[in-house]
């Protein structure tokens, strides 16, 4: 095939403003515009939940004077509370479990958590999250039961031995790594009980937990200040911030490939990509690839709001997702750090049994059979949020959510099950313990199934419909 003298010319531009990204790999000069549009697609959607990760951590453990700041790294903070209305920052909060939350530097050495005894009852988690957003291992009341213990968290270089006391060696892929939290909650009078339980969990280094001096410790990290979660979409600099987080994630080997790619456009552990110095036309190539990247993305949304794909299809470890990056991002972008499926699952109402949105202008009921409630080993909740705020509504009686530890409550029907009203008004005194109250406007009702069994994974059971009353 003969190129025209503008290809030709606007390839030789693109190699040329991609020569002092890629220092001296070689292979710059041989790109064109296409090759150069395909790769940028490629590393954003591999690097958009690692950047977007990156954007919150710092938040949370780098910047004090964000409003979102938990404390600094290694150390374990509790959030005893339970949310209300009046909690307007964070969408779709959790009223089910409070949280607790920890950034985990493992460059040092490894962290131990330490659990205490947790009655049965009690569903426990704690969720591990590498960098690149896996969730590569769990410790709880599913993964290891609420007897309590030690695990050892490991970073992808420690070659030491386990000492005794610790139940599990738990190894992750990257350097920082988050750990959330979450304790149930019975009901606002049993705040006080998950507070004593989040006291008992510790986080100390390993030196500290077998009474030895501490190593060297890791060089401090010089943090570049990430992105707005705008700019993000569109930015450049982006590649960057990929780039600096790349010093914490040794390369997989399934991966090796891939690095050898995306470093033909400077993108790689420790390389600076610098936007200014490059070539106009070599801009548009990069653009143009993160719009391509962001094209994929909604084609597997529209899958997504059919049901075709599901939340528990893109949230887990790296073996269970095979490398699909573009599920991956799109974990990231509708609900960042969600939990494998094993874990929890998050079925929503979102329109009624005719395919109309939900809106409390209308009255609606959700009737479960005696024998076909949210199957779980732990609890399900059903919570309601106002839209397009998803937060949660206030009411004349201050309830925000239903859920199995209050089925004692309930009024059961004749035959066994349980029927839910779903409105804005008080469905009548006889009714109102089965009561969610809505928004007068319009609203969705989260459902949250913790632990579920296997018939909610293989959806031999379904959520039954929302219907509108007559």
């Amino acid at each position: 095939m003969q190129l025209t003298k503008r290809e030709f010319t606007k390839g030789l531009v693109v190699a040329a403003g991609l020569a002092s990204l890629n220092a001296g790999r070689a292979t710059a000069a041989e790109l064109g515009a296409a090759e150069v549009r395909a790769i940028a697609k490629e590393a954003y959607i591999y690097g958009f939940p690692i950047i977007d990760n990156y954007r919150i951590q710092y938040a949370y453990f780098v910047d004090a004077k964000d409003p979102e700041y938990k404390g600094p790294w290694n150390q374990l903070v509790n959030i005893p509370r339970v949310y209300t209305p009046a909690d307007t920052a964070i969408q779709t909060p959790n009223s089910d479990t409070p949280y607790s939350m920890l950034g985990l530097d493992l460059r040092a050495e490894p962290i131990v958590l330490t659990v205490p005894p947790i009655e049965k009852d009690r569903y426990f988690s704690i969720q591990l999250i590498d960098a690149y957003t896996f969730n590569f291992d769990y410790i709880g009341s599913r993964a290891t039961g609420n007897g309590g213990g030690s695990f050892l968290i490991v970073g992808p270089n420690w070659k030491g031995e386990a000492p005794k006391g610790i139940a599990k060696v738990i190894r992750s892929e990257t350097e920082l790594v988050l750990a959330i939290y979450r304790t149930q909650l019975f009901n606002p009078e049993d705040l006080e009980n998950v507070k004593k339980i989040q006291s008992a969990y510790r986080a100390e280094p390993l030196s500290k937990f077998i009474a030895q001096p501490a190593p060297t410790a890791a060089a401090a990290i010089d943090f570049i200040t990430p992105l707005t979660a705008s700019d993000e979409k569109t930015s450049l600099e982006s590649f960057n911030i990929l780039n600096f987080v790349l010093q914490f994630c040794p390369t997989d080997p399934s991966e090796t490939e891939l690095m050898q790619r995306f470093a033909k456009i400077g993108i790689g552990a420790g390389k600076t990509f610098d936007p200014t110095k490059i070539s106009p036309e070599t801009r548009d190539a990069l653009q143009q690839g993160i719009a391509d990247a962001w094209a994929d993305l909604e084609a597997l949304k529209k899958r997504f709001d059919s049901g075709e794909v599901t939340s528990g299809d893109m949230f887990g470890t790296r073996e269970y997702l095979k490398n699909n990056y573009l599920y991956r991002m799109t974990a990231a972008v509708l609900g960042i750090y969600g939990n494998s499926k094993q874990e929890a699952i998050y079925p929503a109402y979102a329109i009624d049994s005719e395919g109309k949105h939900l809106d409390g202008a209308n009255r609606y009921t959700i009737h479960f059979a005696a024998d076909k409630l949210p199957p779980v080993n732990a609890f399900w909740s059903l919570t309601m949020y106002e839209m397009p705020q998803s937060l949660l509504v206030a009411n004349p009686i201050n309830r925000y959510l239903l859920n199995s530890p209050m089925l004692s409550q309930f009024v059961r029907d004749a035959d066994g099950g349980l029927t839910f009203y779903v409105q804005n008004e008080s469905p009548g005194t006889d009714k109102e313990p089965n009561w969610l109250p809505a928004p007068k406007g319009p609203f969705v009702v989260a459902m949250r199934l913790y632990w579920p069994k296997p018939e909610a994974l293989d959806a031999t059971w379904t959520k039954p419909a929302m219907v509108k009353a007559t």
